[in-house]
């Protein structure tokens, strides 16, 4: 009700610039407070702290990668779409290199976002499916489609502007949720602030830094805090569903000001969720409660069953905010992308009215689309979904990241045709060395960098193809 009440105070006489871009007039602060909410989604909330018994604290490294490539794309990227005054990132790349190119870098967003939002409402719509619906005999397709309807009713007329507010919000119920058990575990474990803190330190989950391991271990440092790096780059910088937040700030600098709040504050929020995670590890020791076989059903499994009942209450409404924050922006910015880079909104002659009709309609295809491909994950996961997540990403953000670069470090040009073959080539030679690593690197073994090799792989393609007429 809450967010339908701000949906309707925002979207008052909202056209398609309010959609796209809140008209350029979001405050920087709620902007930044928001977007943690957006960037750790129901996937951190829940894979996260079940992730921590398999890999302690070292994701933190990834975490510390991430200021590095936050501070990328505040310092360069940021600047680029603000000079240009783009609304859709993608349409540098049309400047760059040429429409086959743009509509290429445009088609791979929309399948890397489609995945990665239908991966976390797929996460949502699980734990309401095993811990609620189940009871009452509801199956998955029905609690998917009520998740994807309620966010469509709240979005589809103030896009972007209803998201920015509506992100404090969840942000906010996410935050008192993850506070709130962690408090309550120490209640019951007997535990004042000070020793909960300390009983995370001393826990067997709590090492952060793997410098010893080789190059073949997957929580190497440099492979973790490199792959973070270049995650954020890539899924903040040229994704237009982080990217369209920071846009609809006033300028510049307060664009800016936002990437570095949002930076710091998302560091301290990732320490919150491994400390739970170990909380959790250590309350179903003590209380001699069987760990669930997937990491993902820890948290929901002690908070429904085990915990006092006031954390049930607050764990379903933060899933509910955390996966309604990232998969409400990043419908809008399907759409959004989808309206600019596909349909041609900004040279189109179509007025107002014709506009805002064809939007809707994109805007319920696309919420149809989530609903499908969540019903596909349902059939085929088998892993942890952060996991899968950012292991898709490496394929699917991977042309962006070698697009951008090849844009950025060199005034060539290229055979813009023939762009979608290096693009398409690329990711399939990441899979075949990935599946083969072990015999053709040593041992090797590929983690979250697997990015890097896809990139690096794009920009070598895009290198082939480059013309000796340089870009001026």
């Amino acid at each position: 009700m809450v967010l339908l009440l701000i949906s309707m105070k925002t979207s008052k006489n909202a056209d398609s610039a309010t959609f796209f871009n809140a008209n350029k007039q979001s405050p920087w602060y709620l902007v930044a407070y928001g977007m943690i909410g957006a960037t750790l989604s129901g996937v951190t909330f829940i894979s996260v702290p079940g992730w921590v018994a398999d890999t302690q604290f070292s994701y933190m490294q990834m975490v510390l990668g991430y200021l590095l490539g936050y501070f990328v794309i505040a310092t360069v990227l940021m600047p680029l779409y603000y000079r240009l005054q783009l609304t859709s990132i993608y349409t540098y790349l049309e400047g760059r290199f040429g429409g086959v190119s743009y509509k290429t870098g445009a088609a791979f967003f929309l399948i890397s976002r489609i995945i990665g939002a239908a991966f976390r409402l797929f996460l949502v719509a699980m734990v309401m499916q095993t811990f609620v619906m189940d009871a009452y005999g509801i199956p998955l397709a029905v609690t998917a489609l009520i998740t994807i309807i309620l966010i469509w009713i709240y979005t589809h007329r103030g896009g972007i502007k209803t998201i920015v507010w509506t992100d404090v919000l969840q942000t906010s119920f996410m935050l008192i949720a993850v506070v709130t058990t962690i408090l309550v575990i120490g209640q019951e474990l007997q535990l004042s602030v000070g020793n909960i803190i300390a009983t995370v330190q001393s826990s067997e989950y709590s090492q952060v830094f793997y410098f010893s391991e080789g190059w073949q271990d997957s929580k190497n440092f440099f492979k973790q805090f490199l792959g973070g790096a270049f995650m954020a780059i890539v899924m903040t910088g040229l994704d237009q569903d982080m990217m369209q937040k920071n846009l609809s700030c006033r300028n510049i600098g307060d664009a800016q000001k936002n990437m570095f709040w949002f930076s710091i504050t998302l560091v301290f929020a990732n320490i919150l969720f491994l400390s739970l995670g170990a909380l959790l590890y250590i309350y179903a020791a003590e209380q001699g409660i069987e760990i669930p076989e997937r990491g993902d059903l820890l948290y929901p499994t002690l908070a429904l069953n085990e915990l006092p009942s006031l954390i049930g209450v607050v764990f379903i409404l933060g899933l509910i905010a955390a996966a309604y924050s990232s998969a409400d922006s990043a419908l809008t910015a399907l759409t959004t992308s989808f309206c600019i880079d596909i349909l041609g909104f900004q040279k189109s002659e179509l007025d107002e009215v014709e506009k805002k009709n064809l939007r809707l309609k994109v805007h319920l295809g696309f919420s149809l689309v989530l609903f499908v491909v969540i019903m596909i994950f349902d059939s085929i996961n088998d892993q942890a979904v952060i996991k899968a997540i950012f292991t898709v990403a490496s394929y699917t953000y991977g042309p962006l990241l070698g697009l951008y670069a090849f844009g950025f470090f060199t005034s060539l040009q290229v055979r813009d045709k023939l762009v979608p073959f290096i693009c398409l080539l690329s990711p399939l030679l990441t899979y075949v060395i990935n599946a083969n690593s072990e015999i053709l690197l040593a041992g090797y073994k590929f983690g979250f960098e697997l990015l890097l090799l896809n990139g690096l792989l794009t920009f070598m393609g895009l290198l082939l193809i480059s013309k000796k007429k340089r870009h001026i």
